[in-house]
């Protein structure tokens, strides 16, 4: 095993990969219940929708890890299950197995992309600057989950958030991220589960000892047989249309740029680049997450990219595939037993994802803030991606911004080539998404 992950060369050992593994997998286990329940709007039964998710996830990690020996995990993302559920079923009223043989065909663009772009001339031509402001949104992004799983900022519907009120679920929240970064700060091992231990410990009076609502901590049962009806109902020909062609672009730059954001954000942050300053196992994992993409469509769920609650396994000192695998592994067992993650709740895991997004903004420091013509986009790409509550909307103004202060400043040896491919696709991406209202 320590071969086969180079565990040595990446000064790491089994205990610490495998501690990390299992932090990613409680940060993102969520995944298992949130996704089939916003897959249900598009009509998709959700005990099947639950079998495909956790399917996807165990595989396309264990996949990641052994292919291309990176960390991360590999899951449904969130705002591609919300495209595919509210936008490409509901508003454009594509039924539940063309809007998967729109994913299926993304999937296999997406391969064909990452083969024939074997000098990674298209991702790599994004300047260092983007890359930090990619690993920053992503910080902030997360930060930002975490904050409202735990109720301490809240929606508001003329300032967009604002601070909540203090419930015993916020206080609970609060309580548990002072006893997380305790743990951190000191440095003690295996700090972030420990914490989401103690503070589902913490919230098990709700519901029962103090608030009126429902218990946070239930136990609704231990088995739950997995259901497969959604196994290949994908309509391949019919996602041929070409009034679904739109669609397909859409979701194919989607996830190229969210999966790309996720894993330059992940290595700047977590320092697992080249001498060259490139992200490790950057080809491999991209092309992994073009077969997650078609594989998630094949078993019947949204498409899995790589997951932004990685960061939580690499800030634990996850630093090989051995992390992916081990959260792969851990999704296997709730094809069974999915009742069982209720004992979890959100509220649990809230302080992992606020520390991990601090971690997360560790680049910030590289950033030449007197360079307007740098910081300005890097602001840019940092700040929408929360705003927007889209990674790729960060990516697409960012690259844009980029290029136009540039060559306004005359610094045309700046602007790469392949970054003009970027904009292009940009634009024709930003265009598409605005005509389907995403």
């Amino acid at each position: 095993m320590r071969d086969l992950f180079e565990l040595r060369n990446h000064g790491t050992d089994v205990r610490r990969e495998v501690l990390a593994g299992a932090t990613t997998f409680v940060s993102a286990m969520y995944i298992i219940l949130v996704n089939p329940a916003i897959l249900a709007h598009a009509g998709l039964p959700f005990s099947a929708s639950l079998t495909a998710t956790v399917l996807v996830s165990a595989f396309a990690s264990i996949f990641m890890g052994l292919y291309a020996n990176n960390p991360l995990l590999v899951a449904p993302g969130m705002s591609l299950n919300s495209m595919l559920a509210l936008v490409i079923s509901q508003q454009e009223g594509v039924d539940y197995a063309t809007a998967l043989g729109c994913v299926f065909w993304a999937g296999v663009l997406f391969m064909l992309l990452m083969f024939l772009d074997r000098g990674r001339r298209l991702i790599e031509g994004v300047p260092r600057m983007l890359r930090l402001g990619m690993a920053g949104g992503i910080g902030l992004f997360i930060a930002i989950l975490g904050l409202r799983s735990g109720g301490l900022i809240i929606p508001h519907e003329e300032l967009g958030l604002a601070l909540g009120s203090f419930t015993p679920r916020t206080l609970t929240f609060l309580i548990g991220f002072l006893i997380t970064s305790v743990l951190v700060v000191r440095k003690v091992p295996a700090g972030f589960l420990w914490g989401v231990a103690l503070t589902t410990l913490a919230a098990w009076p709700i519901g029962r000892l103090w608030d009126a609502g429902p218990p946070a901590v239930a136990f609704t049962g231990w088995f739950q047989a997995p259901d497969f009806s959604l196994l290949l109902s994908l309509d391949v020909l019919g996602a041929l249309s070409l009034s679904h062609w739109p669609l397909i672009f859409v979701l194919l730059f989607t996830c190229l740029f969210d999966c790309t954001a996720t894993m330059v954000g992940v290595s700047e942050a977590g320092d697992l680049v080249d001498q060259h300053g490139r992200p490790q196992g950057l080809g491999r994992g991209l092309k992994t997450c073009g077969a997650a993409v078609t594989a998630a469509s094949l078993l019947g769920t949204s498409p899995a990219v790589a997951f932004i609650e990685s960061s939580t396994g690499v800030r634990a000192g996850g630093r090989t595939g051995l992390t992916a695998v081990t959260a792969g592994l851990l999704f296997l067992p709730f094809l069974f037993l999915s009742p069982l993650l209720s004992l979890v709740p959100s509220l649990a895991t809230a302080p992992v994802l606020v520390l991990a997004g601090v971690f997360m903004l560790k680049p910030l420091i590289y950033v030449r803030w007197e360079r307007f013509d740098d910081a300005i986009p890097f602001f840019m790409t940092m700040l929408l991606m929360p705003l927007t509550h889209s990674i790729t909307q960060g990516i697409i103004w960012g690259c844009l911004c980029w290029t136009v202060l540039k060559a306004a400043s005359g610094k045309y040896r700046q602007i790469p080539v392949a970054l003009l491919v970027v904009d292009a696709l940009a634009l024709i991406l930003l265009f598409n998404l605005e005509r389907i209202g995403h």
